[in-house]
């Protein structure tokens, strides 16, 4: 166990452990069960508009929801501006909001504030969003960022773009990697990737996309690359689903792929495990990511990775991915069609995949995230 000088009661801001099934979501529950497996003696509170079964608490975890009928119908105004009557009642050493959002009288508790931002992608791709939200967002993170006396930038690249997009001192800002769910780093035994084959009726051999499918994560290149190189192997589409996928489905009755194209929109973790130790290869040609969390997931699941070179992907991926341009569908073909043919190319990746990740282990993301914590605490006293 790592120690710290005292047991703190912190405070999050938990909307999306509860609400969000993958990525906001899939940070802030890892995040949490890092910091409960090597600081169990904290106390930790999680302020969340309503409780879902996506979370399992652990045990030094209490969750705070609205106490009134009336709130709990108004639960997006409670969490926004009204949850630092219940912050204000439970005692925290500090109060942390998991992504983009700070109550907006957390002023009045007097409790040390932290942030994590995990990107601006929408004043980075303006084309990705509509006029309003873009508004709405960069109201709320901005507003955050000045209420908060620390912000947590998932990657370098997060952090750049707060500085220049926003100005703030970057002596405010720390640069805190996630970890990813440990249950990938597990191997699945044949019996069980048998099984699971057999469940989702999966091809012998595919390739792999994870992420939500829009527009911002390219899966169309990938469509394009695979026709343009003539690669018959069939790819697998794992994620949420948005209107992104008329287009793709468009190109894939259009181009006669029906057969080649996989797509899978509500798999369980524990499935996934599988999916990624069984796939040739995971294919993330996004064009924009805070961080990149299915480059993690793929290297600790021994699955070779390509992805973009632009943002903060490089910087997730390390040494343990071939890097394409995610606007060139001939590098995308080409990437695939290496990485296809040379088996010692694959083993290395997969090496360089593993020692990436200890970068991202539990232990160093829950310290980390602790040093940070205590530098506040220390300022504050």
């Amino acid at each position: 166990m790592i120690n710290t000088n005292k047991n703190l009661v912190i405070g999050y801001e938990s909307k999306r452990i509860f609400e969000n099934e993958s990525g906001l979501g899939n940070y802030s529950r890892n995040l949490l069960n890092s910091l409960t497996t090597y600081f169990p003696q904290n106390k930790y509170k999680l302020f969340a508009p309503k409780i879902t079964s996506l979370y399992s608490l652990p045990e030094s975890v209490e969750v705070i929801t609205p106490q009134s009928a009336f709130w709990r119908y108004f639960n997006s105004y409670w969490r926004l501006h009204m949850s630092h009557v219940e912050i204000n009642k439970s005692n925290l050493d500090i109060f942390h909001g998991l992504s983009h959002v700070i109550p907006s009288r957390i002023k009045k508790t007097g409790v040390p504030v932290v942030l994590t931002i995990h990107d601006l992608i929408f004043l980075r791709h303006p084309d990705f969003f509509k006029k309003l939200d873009r508004k709405m967002y960069r109201t709320i993170t901005i507003n955050s960022c000045n209420r908060a006396d620390k912000i947590i930038a998932i990657s370098a690249q997060t952090k750049h773009d707060l500085i220049h997009y926003f100005k703030i001192e970057p002596s405010k800002i720390e640069v805190v990697y996630q970890t990813c769910n440990q249950l990938f780093l597990e191997r699945v035994s044949e019996e069980s990737k048998l099984q699971l084959r057999a469940k989702l009726n999966l091809p012998d051999k595919y390739l792999l996309c994870v992420g939500t499918i829009e527009q911002r994560k390219n899966q169309l290149a990938i469509l394009k690359a695979l026709k343009a190189e003539q690669i018959k192997t069939p790819i697998i589409l794992a994620g949420k689903a948005t209107k992104y996928l008329t287009e793709i489905n468009n190109y894939i009755a259009g181009s006669g792929m029906q057969d080649q194209v996989i797509l899978l929109h509500n798999t369980t973790t524990e499935e996934l495990q599988g999916i990624y130790q069984m796939a040739e290869l995971m294919i993330y040609p996004s064009f924009f990511e805070g961080f990149g969390l299915p480059v993690i997931e793929a290297q600790a699941s021994q699955c070779p990775v390509i992805t973009s070179n632009i943002s903060s992907l490089p910087e997730a991926g390390g040494e343990g991915a071939i890097y394409i341009d995610p606007n060139s569908v001939t590098e995308i073909g080409q990437a695939i069609q290496r990485l296809l043919s040379n088996e010692d190319l694959r083993k290395d990746l997969i090496a360089k995949g593993l020692k990436n990740i200890e970068r991202f282990s539990e232990k160093s993301v829950a310290k980390n995230l602790m040093d940070v914590y205590s530098s506040i605490l220390n300022t504050k006293e």
